[in-house]
């Protein structure tokens, strides 16, 4: 808090508070409060300031803030009549209609013949009987729903048909009540025991309803059913009973987690206990399902899934990761059981394809999470001890499992897994099995080859000691499984050098070669889809090489095979799709290096990237058109649907690159439209790395420019788009992305008033107002437009009406610019605010001294738009004040507006017809008279 402010004191910061709450800047004056709070040591004077707060958290629609500022201006004044009042439109707003009618009474016993309050009760009485209603008819549903579902002897369609119906009723809010009351979940657990999967299903699915944004419930849900028995359904052999179950504790974890965060107030939430116990017990259950044995495969995905999405901190601004810490401690151990199972062997745990590369990523996630060099030591020592005691026992299974291990690790936490290759013996063991007779041994070993294969220091040390041995292993194995991924193995060391033209680790033409072999394999659909998912990851390696790009963009059957296997079952394969795709779209990053700094290293014999001229932009839009005529958006909007742990952040910023580069030229994002692009980038825009979270939403903006928002995003999705929108107007993103954040927010500005309020309550209107400041004509002239058509909205206008800023100065200077399209947006903004607003008119003349000239010159303009707005603007302010009207008259517009009426000069009939009103009002204000003496 600055000096001066500190210098004001509580009182003037709360008197400032009131004006702008007055003027309609709501922010403005929660600010001032805020700032008097902190000041403020006076219990009555804190009262009022939490009183006045609170009414502005009512207006911003906050309401959980509006009841507990107002609680605590009650708590210092209890006869605070007003406080009482907000408390109780907040407790009505937050549907707490009974905490709403005791306040609503005690302001009508305080005061009796005011009106609000009356008002407000009676509105309150509408509503509780409305709700009693709805829970009458609801209840005599559900017993009617329960009797079907207890009657053994009734036909199992009807049974079916009842428990589909319950679901329904449990997502209305009356619904799920009457069920919770009415004993619902003993019959809910007698379901989950049926054996016809469709029942089971509909009970997972009712408690989904029940567990949803409700706390008390799903405590009182997960200490009645147990742990161990939704971990018991999830584990079962069905697939999608296990996803079924899984979402259904991932609702229950958000409810959990999400009521911890709450700062609760009021009887009933008030003696809940925390629900850390609950969590714990989950979070242990989950762990216990890694290593058992009688968990389906399906059903330890979904718990790595959980784990993954539950464990990890949301953002690294929150320093507590305990949660972390107590999950490394109490299951790291049974995390790496899962990642040392050779699923050939069948001693282990049952696992999917999915599995091993599920696990990387939650041990990637957790050591991400660690936040010193102490806690990551203790995880390295907890895997190499893991490992090494593996390693070190007799005979070769064991050894088999501590290479599994570290084939798992280098692809999560790849510094560990760096430290486990490391170990004495490691690397030799890896290379002398590659060359085992045991096909199982084989796989393994190559596996970890090729991922070891990552750091250009390894890639070197295998080149030189391992490429002869994968080279054999391709040409002479017998076995499918170890010839494909010995030929990954060289194409992971054939592509070192990135997309540098001048460092490649093999011959001239070794890599075409490859991707050559990698295409036959991908399209024969004889093998097995694993099989087929290493051909990408080859694929993914060599595309850096723009001979192979365009090889591939050509093959037209070995692309819709790479997009069949993207929206297929194996979700392991989706990372390699990604990265083929941003290799082939040229969508990763390429800083263009300073000339003089190239000159400089060519002069010192230093290494210079060179680029391929096929990567060229001619290039790169030829192969986008391929792409997108093979289908690449359906598999995009496939992949990005997947819920599995294998859809990284890093593959999401993958998907979001790619369908930046694909909307990128104007004529294709109809086609990215039409099959489903604009509804898959939504998700990628809030759940991505930062990175990938700007891409989405630029790629989001270019369609709301050019296409109708109303079609591109239908229904409720418009509203999702404006937040990813919002964050492109920030100072970290380029001015192209603010530029065409702008475009599209004026685009959805000029819908619906519902899409206005949209953007205000994004907080985009000051930096709307920032841009309109920004030196480049473009961006300025964007924001300038994007007001336009936010002034339509009350808010924006009290903005402009409220006194002690420049908001009206800049639009009236603006409207005097050299630049038509600032000059357009500009008039346009006040010819609507002069409308709305007329009070604004007579402040007009204010703001400079030059006001009438910039006005004569819009109405001298040669371009029709302009001179349109110009009347506009000279006909409002002739109807908001004589005297306004008094000195245009006086001017030389009275010789224009004669003029313009006439219609000389080619003026539009529009133009001519409001000129002509101007000169009609001028008449009845008795300022001129018509030809023939009359007034």
């Amino acid at each position: 808090m600055s000096e001066t402010q500190k210098e004001q004191g509580p009182v003037a910061l709360r008197e400032e508070g009131n004006s702008l709450f007055k003027a309609g800047d709501l922010q403005g004056a929660v600010c001032c409060y805020t700032k008097a709070l902190k000041l403020s040591d006076d219990r009555q004077e804190s009262a009022v300031l939490y009183r006045n707060r609170s009414a502005c958290y009512l207006k911003l629609e906050e309401y959980s803030k509006a009841e507990g500022d107002a609680s605590k201006s009650l708590d210092s004044d209890p006869s605070d009549v007003k406080a009482r009042f907000r408390r109780a439109q907040a407790f009505q707003k937050l549907g707490r209609l009974d905490q709403a009618v005791l306040d609503a009474r005690r302001c009508a016993q305080l005061e009796p013949k005011n009106k609000a309050f009356q008002d407000l009760l009676r509105q309150l009485a509408a509503q509780i009987h409305q709700k009693s209603e709805e829970l009458n008819s609801t209840d005599a549903r559900v017993q009617q729903m329960f009797s079907i579902l207890l009657d053994t002897s009734g036909k199992d369609s009807d049974r079916q048909k009842a428990a589909q119906n319950l679901v329904v009723l449990s997502r209305e809010d009356a619904g799920a009540e009457q069920i919770f009351r009415n004993d619902g979940v003993k019959l809910i657990h007698r379901l989950l025991q049926s054996k016809q999967e469709d029942v089971v299903l509909s009970a997972l699915r009712t408690l989904v309803g029940l567990c949803t944004e409700h706390q008390s419930r799903t405590m009182a849900i997960v200490n009645e059913l147990g742990m161990e028995q939704l971990c018991a359904v999830m584990g079962s052999g069905a697939s999608s009973v296990s996803l079924a179950t899984c979402h259904l504790l991932q609702v229950m974890f958000e409810a959990l987690t999400e009521g911890m965060k709450k700062e609760i107030r009021g009887k009933e939430e008030a003696i809940l206990p925390e629900p850390s116990k609950e969590l714990r017990s989950m979070l242990r259950h989950l762990l216990e399902m890694m290593p058992a044995s009688n968990v389906s495969g399906p059903g330890r995905d979904s718990a790595i899934n959980l784990l993954v999405k539950q464990v990890p901190r949301k953002s690294f601004k929150n320093p507590d990761n305990s949660l972390t810490l107590w999950v490394i401690d109490q299951g790291l151990k049974k995390i790496l059981e899962v990642a040392a199972t050779v699923p050939e062997f069948s001693d282990g745990p049952p696992l999917t394809d999915n599995s091993h590369m599920s696990c990387s990523v939650l041990l990637n996630k957790l050591y991400d999470d660690l936040k010193s060099d102490k806690e990551r030591e203790n995880f390295s020592k907890l895997c190499e001890d893991y490992v090494q005691q593996h390693f070190s026992r007799l005979g070769l299974d064991a050894k088999l499992r501590a290479i599994q291990t570290v084939s798992v690790l280098l692809q999560g936490p790849s510094d560990v897994g760096n430290r486990t290759l490391e170990m004495s013996g490691m690397m030799d063991a890896v290379i002398s099995l590659c060359a085992s007779d045991d096909v199982t041994h084989q796989q393994v070993a190559v596996e970890t080859l090729i991922h070891a294969a990552g750091k250009a220091k390894r890639a070197s040390f295998i080149t030189a000691n391992g490429v002869a041995l994968l080279k054999d292993l391709y040409k002479k194995s017998e076995n499918d499984r170890i010839r494909v991924r010995a030929l990954v193995g060289l194409c992971k060391l054939g592509s070192a050098g990135g997309t540098d033209f001048s460092m490649k680790q093999f011959a001239e033409g070794s890599t075409l070669k490859l991707s050559k072999q990698c295409r036959k394999w991908l399209c024969n659909e004889s093998l097995p889809a694993t099989s087929r998912r290493w051909s990408v990851e080859g694929l993914a390696y060599l595309t850096f090489d723009a001979d192979v790009k365009e090889d591939l963009v050509e093959d037209k059957n070995a692309l819709q095979a790479m997009f069949e296997l993207a929206k297929s079952e194996d979700k392991t394969v989706l990372f390699a799709v990604g990265s083929t795709l941003v290799n082939c779209t040229n969508s990763y990053e390429v800083e263009k290096p300073d000339p003089q700094m190239v000159e400089l290293a060519k002069y010192a014999k230093q290494h210079v990237p060179e680029e391929h001229p096929k990567d060229a932009p001619s290039y790169v839009e030829k192969r986008l058109i391929k792409l997108l005529e093979a289908g690449v958006v359906s598999a995009l909007v496939c992949m990005v649907k997947h819920e599995s742990p294998a859809l990284t952040d890093a593959c999401r910023e993958c998907i979001a690159r790619v369908f930046l580069a694909l909307v990128e030229r104007q004529e294709d994002r109809g086609t990215v439209v039409a099959q489903g692009g604009g509804k898959a980038l939504i998700p990628l825009a809030s759940d991505n790395t930062d990175v990938g979270k700007v891409k989405a939403a630029q790629a989001l903006s270019k369609i709301t420019i050019t296409s109708n928002p109303e079609i591109a995003f239908p229904g409720e999705r418009i509203y999702e788009v404006v937040r990813p929108l919002v964050s492109l107007l920030n100072l970290h993103c380029t001015l192209l992305q603010n530029f065409e954040a702008l475009m599209a927010l004026t685009n959805l500005a000029g819908i619906s008033e519902r899409l206005r309020q949209k953007i205000i309550k994004e907080k985009a209107v000051p930096k709307i107002e920032g841009y309109m400041f920004e030196d480049h004509d473009l961006v300025r002239a964007s924001a300038t437009e994007c007001m336009c058509n936010l002034i339509l909205s009350t808010e924006v206008q009290k903005l402009y009406l409220a006194t002690g800023n420049d908001r009206l100065k800049l639009l009236v200077l603006y409207c005097g610019e050299e630049d038509e399209r600032l000059r357009k947006a500009a008039a346009g903004t006040l010819a609507m605010l002069t409308a709305e607003q007329p009070s604004v008119c007579s402040r007009i003349p204010e703001m400079t001294t030059h006001w009438l000239e910039i006005l004569q010159a819009l109405l001298l303009s040669e371009i029709s738009d302009l001179q349109h707005r110009a009347v506009v603007i000279v006909h409002n302010m002739m109807q908001a004040e004589k005297g306004l009207a008094d000195t245009l008259i006086e001017s030389e517009v009275l010789e224009i507006l004669s003029v313009l009426a006439k219609r000389g000069e080619g003026t539009p009939q529009p133009v001519s017809k409001i000129a002509q009103n101007c000169l009609n009002k001028a008449m009845e204000y008795g300022i001129i008279m018509s030809r023939d003496g009359k007034e």
